[in-house]
């Protein structure tokens, strides 16, 4: 990897992607599970829901003669793993489970799980396609406002070592003017200067995350598209960017040099289509069934056994729905054809 200067979204490529030495496709690497715990490594509930929400699908669809379940950002495949556990043979025979991942294929993974490095053609998938924690991931641009309040690109070098570039043009200005809300700067009287910007605000450009995510929805004929990812919303964007980095299952900082995670939480609603549905992941689970509530005492005498296993899964749930953690994660939800639309509603359980 060279030490010249570029933007955060090259630099990112390289270090997570690169073929050799990337973060993610280092030959041999341990995976994301090998660096933080996501949904998916928490607990079995996690695959359970989704299980449960492509059972829903499939009934909306008519129970087609091949219903797929596409994981964007696969990792190792854990996911899909644990979705064709708990799957009712008839479904499970049915279903074409689908990976799409960077990294080499893991050896002794399920031989039914088709396992791609690009996402399906445009229009050739019926079902349901799921990207847990996959759009964070998505390399974008950092800007970081100068001494006069312009948004300038933030340059970095393999080491972390940043500087500021020029001023933000083109689409990527457009989508800072439209998502992207920070405060105005205070002005000398105490009040506030009409459109400046205060020096040093920082947020990430999420347009190619908005352009990745339309084309996995494309992917679908007819289905439902999810994203589960970090958030937030325009009115409530963090003022100095959310750009981190894991390794170890410890947050660092992010250095490009592909030793650690780079990730950068989520504009969802920038990503949202015009007939998405977004929950938090609380939300969402609960509407699944997942509930963390604990089982009741008299079960402890009467199969104590049980009980534990209650407590355990009790215990599992409520980190999964926790909405200071987990649970409070978005989902976006896009439905592709009328099917599939509010199934997560009530009128949908």
């Amino acid at each position: 990897m060279t030490n010249e200067w570029c933007g955060w979204r090259e630099a990112t490529e390289r270090a997570l992607y690169g073929p050799d030495d990337g973060f993610y496709t280092r030959p041999g690497g341990p995976g994301p599970a090998g660096h933080f715990r996501t949904s998916v490594h928490v607990s079995g509930l996690y695959a359970g829901a989704v299980a449960a929400l492509l059972r829903r699908v499939d009934t909306a669809l008519g129970h087609p003669d091949e219903l797929a379940l596409v994981d964007v950002g696969a990792g190792r495949g854990e996911l899909l793993t644990g979705v064709l556990a708990v799957l009712p043979g008839e479904v499970a025979g049915r279903l074409r489970p689908c990976a799409v991942e960077r990294a080499a294929r893991p050896r002794d993974l399920d031989p039914r799980i088709d396992w791609r490095g690009e996402l399906p053609a445009p229009g050739s998938v019926t079902g349901l396609l799921f990207a847990n924690e996959w759009l964070d991931n998505v390399p974008v641009d950092v800007v970081e406002t100068d001494a006069d309040g312009v948004p300038c690109r933030v340059l970095v070098r393999a080491d972390g070592t940043e500087r500021l570039g020029g001023p933000v043009d083109g689409a990527d200005a457009e989508w800072l003017r439209r998502w992207w809300a920070p405060p105005p700067a205070p002005d000398v009287t105490g009040g506030t200067a009409s459109g400046a910007l205060p020096p040093g605000l920082r947020a990430e450009i999420g347009r190619p995350r908005d352009e990745a995510w339309a084309r996995a929805v494309r992917t679908l004929r007819a289905g439902l598209a999810v994203a589960a990812d970090y958030a937030h919303e325009r009115g409530d964007r963090p003022p100095f960017g959310t750009l981190t980095g894991f390794r170890d299952g410890r947050e660092v900082s992010p250095v490009p040099d592909g030793s650690c995670d780079i990730t950068a939480h989520v504009a969802l609603d920038a990503c949202a289509g015009p007939s998405a549905e977004r929950l938090t992941q609380r939300e969402a689970l609960h509407a699944l069934g997942v509930d963390g509530r604990r089982p009741p005492l008299a079960l402890a005498a009467t199969d104590p056994s049980g009980y534990v296993r209650a407590l355990s899964s009790a215990g599992s749930a409520a980190e999964l729905t926790d909405p200071a953690g987990l649970g409070g994660f978005g989902w976006l939800l896009e439905p592709v054809g009328g099917a599939c639309a509010g199934l997560l509603s009530a009128g949908g359980a």
